[in-house]
């Protein structure tokens, strides 16, 4: 038996000073797409997510809510670990920085870093940013207090908060030695970062130069204390990035750690906000290279969600202050978790900013899932078990090379779809899929099935239509998996295929002709109620 490929790809560690919100939901259910296509493309695939829980606004946070940060982080993990639940998240592992494992990697990655020479003790002196955990130099901050007109008062170049000056005694990561490195990298891996126009800003940023890196801090005990020098604690990303690694066995030296992280890494894709894109695609590549190991294949860097305003017509960043912040449980209540991972994954350019409305939200969901996808498989199933008695209309020999309308639509499909899921193209690999829903729905009117049903001596033209209709929902509820795995997994059960909703081989799976005949079809209840919101 041939070893399926190993596919690792992660989601980042999110912060634990608040709730899950609809950003990060939206990432989290990004990459899980990917992950449950991938499975189904026959690859090993290990999915990770996990909670970042060290740094000074960790500890603000425990602080305000009258607790320790242990305890404050305890307490937020079902508030993640329930949501993904709750979202059909398909994670195989979650990491959480307080974890032991994340504690022994650390240490083990400040160890390689002396012994390779690229740690060495220092003074800080300069700006730093608690809410983004992000250090500034003097000229990136003048640069963005005279582009905002700014005066007295520094704010963070990032987030536009008030910045704070630390001077205290720091370990630094030599990072500028890794300057002509990481353009080297970047010259010889094009898609190192994705999409392309991030490759330019990150490209921009390294060739403008680089500083050496703070990596550790005295101020506050919260972290990851060093091995050789207990007065520190570790910066908040130099321990936040290393949990990849972590998770498939780095630092560990027993035989099955050293077996499944020879086997993982690299990871293939980091999915990660634009926001924290310099941190995975400058300072992780560079901790690597310092330490000798392989750099992940991809990062691909997602846009923010905003808000479009109903009078205006114009999108807005969303704020619980502007009154337009958007929670997940909303758009929940309103599609449901199938309609509101569709939803998201399919009406939204990934790798951009895009505007979010709740009148879009119903507007996508009547038109693709209740009119469209929902109809047709609706109808389909319905004149299936009204005129062959409750079963699917048997497959004669070679019905698979007779051809026809909707034979020439699936053709080549999976190829088509894949190309676009592989580079995160959903919307893409979503219109694949409905170019061949829409076909079967104008093949319904066009050969009116219930017309043909009235002449007996028609009935080898009904069992076609109606197969060709069934194969049709067949391939597509594949390839909608993804995106709304429960509903695949009902519409493959009603058809008498639950068994093929684990494939490992979509291409396989959605070759015309696997439709099974004369077997069992449930008509069932509408998948997708049609919203009325006006009512």
């Amino acid at each position: 038996m041939v070893e399926k490929p190993s596919y690792f790809i992660t989601t980042p560690i999110y912060y634990v000073n608040a709730d899950p919100h609809l950003g990060t939901a939206y990432c989290t259910i990004l990459t899980d797409v990917q992950a449950r296509f991938r499975r189904a493309a026959g690859y090993d695939v290990k999915f990770l997510t996990g909670m970042d829980e060290h740094g000074e606004k960790v500890a603000e946070a425990a602080a305000e809510h009258g607790m320790t940060p242990q305890q404050w982080c305890d307490s937020q993990e079902p508030h993640f670990k329930d949501l993904w639940r709750e979202l059909e998240i398909s994670n195989d592992d979650f990491i959480r920085t307080t974890e032991p494992r994340q504690h022994h990697a650390v240490q083990y990655l400040w160890e390689r870093m002396r012994e390779a020479g690229y740690i060495y003790k220092g003074s800080y002196d300069g700006w730093y940013c608690v809410p983004e955990e992000t250090y500034f130099t003097e000229t990136q901050v003048n640069k963005a207090d005279e582009e905002r007109g700014t005066k007295g008062e520094h704010l963070c170049p990032d987030c536009g908060r008030p910045l704070e000056r630390v001077q205290e005694e720091s370990w630094f990561f030599k990072l500028s030695a890794f300057q002509e490195p990481l353009l080297r990298l970047y010259d010889e891996h094009p898609d190192f970062v994705q999409p392309d126009f991030r490759m330019n800003e990150v490209r921009s940023f390294v060739a403008g130069g680089l500083q050496d890196l703070s990596v550790s801090r005295t101020t506050f005990d919260w972290g990851i204390q060093l091995p050789f020098d207990e007065r520190h604690v570790t910066y908040v990303w130099f321990d936040a990035l290393l949990n990849y690694a972590t998770a498939v066995g780095f630092g560990r030296d027993d035989e099955a750690s050293r077996a499944e992280f020879a086997r993982r890494w690299p990871a293939q894709c980091h999915v990660v906000g634009k926001d924290i894109i310099r941190f995975h695609c400058v300072i992780w590549p560079a901790m690597l290279m310092a330490i000798g190991e392989a750099l992940p294949e991809h990062v691909f860097a997602h846009g923010f969600l905003t808000v479009r305003n109903a009078e205006t017509g114009k999108a807005e960043k969303m704020s619980k202050s502007r009154g337009n912040a958007i929670a997940p449980q909303d758009v929940i209540d309103l599609l449901g978790v199938e309609g509101y991972r569709y939803y998201f994954m399919t009406d939204v350019a990934h790798g951009e900013d895009s505007a979010i409305s709740f009148e879009r939200m119903e507007q996508v969901y009547n038109a693709d899932l209740a009119n469209s996808w929902g109809n047709l498989v609706s109808r389909s199933l319905n004149m299936s078990a009204k005129y062959f008695d409750g079963k699917t209309p048997e497959t004669p020999e070679g019905w698979a090379e007779q051809g026809g309308v909707l034979h020439d639509v699936a053709d080549g499909i999976y190829d088509r779809y894949a190309a676009c899921m592989e580079r995160f193209d959903y919307v893409g690999a979503k219109d694949a899929v409905m170019e061949l829903v829409h076909a079967a729905n104008h093949y319904i009117e066009d050969s009116a099935p219930w017309a043909v049903a009235k002449d007996p001596s028609r009935a080898g033209e009904l069992a076609g239509i109606i197969r060709d209709l069934l194969e049709s929902i067949r391939i597509c509820a594949h390839l909608f998996a993804p995106f709304m795995p429960k509903t695949s997994a009902e519409v493959l059960r009603r058809m008498s295929l639950e068994e093929e909703a684990a494939t490992d081989d979509l291409r396989a799976a959605c070759a015309w002709g696997g439709l099974a005949g004369g077997v069992d079809v449930t008509k069932g209840d509408a998948l997708f109620p049609r919203l009325d919101t006006k009512k």
